[in-house]
């Protein structure tokens, strides 16, 4: 399936480490991280896995739920998570979808076959409550992913869903962002009391407006 942002997330019923889930069921009014691994047992994703452990505190402050895919079998995936506990110094608190027959991988195109034919390449989508994709990404199998890159887009994207704002490049947590060109500037003071800068007319910057 060729999913663009925007697009609904399908929804997939699948064996998990955790047991049978309903992915929209699953997935509740939060947000989501959906994101999968070329197999089991493969370093790159094993330290990826415990990255997401550690960062469970972050992701449950946000309200995202996160789940893992990879091509596996359950009885699998238990095994290597006991392997990345053990290795990542973590305790494995998200399921693992075992998808043998590879049907929420094409559901999602997690397959590329310039890259491969039989595993998933290092996909990653951000679903929000509303079961939309918000963003996509796909790394080769070669390159872990950047889990504090994940945090900001998700931060910025809550923001940007609730105020009539955008994110400027490099933007972090707490920093200015870009009123956006759909607000005049003579409407802006009543909307951001916290006042803004002028940097040209269709530039123009004002403290987050949730802090």
């Amino acid at each position: 399936m060729n999913l663009k942002l925007g697009d609904l997330a399908p929804n997939f019923t699948a064996k998990t480490s955790q047991g049978d889930i309903s992915f929209y069921d699953y997935l509740g009014d939060s947000w989501a991280v959906l994101f999968s691994h070329p197999a089991d047992y493969t370093p790159v994703c094993t330290t990826e896995l415990g990255k997401t452990a550690s960062l469970k505190s972050e992701f449950d402050k946000r309200n995202v739920k996160v789940i893992a895919l990879s091509v596996d079998s359950v009885e699998s995936h238990k095994g290597w998570i006991n392997d990345i506990n053990e290795t990542q110094h973590v305790e494995v608190n998200f399921p693992i979808i075992a998808d043998e027959n590879r049907e929420v991988a094409e559901l999602y195109g997690m397959m590329h076959p310039n890259a491969s034919e039989t595993f998933t390449v290092r996909s990653l989508f951000i679903i929000g409550p509303d079961k939309k994709i918000k963003l996509m990404i796909t790394y080769p199998a070669s390159t872990g992913r950047n889990f504090q890159e994940i945090l900001r887009v998700i931060d910025s994207l809550q923001l940007t869903s609730n105020y009539s704002v955008a994110t400027p490049a490099d933007w972090k947590e707490g920093e200015d962002v870009v009123v956006i060109p759909a607000i005049k500037t003579a409407d802006i003071p009543a909307k951001f009391p916290k006042g803004f800068t002028e940097i040209k007319p269709y530039l123009r910057m004002t403290p987050q407006p949730n802090k």
